[in-house]
């Protein structure tokens, strides 16, 4: 029993040892990745654009918008952000004016329009039926 004990554990830490050795792989090829212009995600959720990297002091400067730069540590740096491509075709119509958005629907409405009085009836009718 002792023996199956020991077999598990040794299981258990060689796979433990498997997942950080495969972690370790991908960290280093995303870092091999970087680049002045390269877009990326930080840990923290911070998105922007390397735009010079310190190798001696691990530090990547970002470009959060025009004009904003941030310093973060490489290890923060996750993540490579592919931009992602919207055809043209799918792209929703946006009006040149609000015209189209305010204008009234033509055919009839769903709803009857009520006024203030029958509003307050049905509203105190329909308290009635829950007595």
């Amino acid at each position: 029993m002792s023996i199956l004990l020991f077999v598990m554990l040794g299981i258990f830490i060689f796979m433990m040892f498997r997942r950080n050795k495969k972690t370790q792989q991908q960290q280093a090829t995303l870092q091999s990745q970087f680049a002045p212009g390269v877009e990326v995600m930080t840990s923290f959720g911070l998105f922007g654009r390397i735009v010079e990297i310190d190798d001696e002091e691990n530090k990547v400067t970002l470009e959060l918008s025009p004009g904003n730069l941030a310093t973060v540590h490489r290890q923060a740096v996750t993540k490579i952000v592919e931009p992602a491509a919207v055809p043209a075709a799918d792209a929703p119509a946006v009006p040149d004016d609000a015209s189209s958005l305010t204008a009234q629907e033509t055919g009839s409405s769903t709803t009857p329009l009520e006024t203030p009085d029958e509003t307050l009836k049905r509203l105190n009718d329909e308290g009635k039926k829950d007595n």
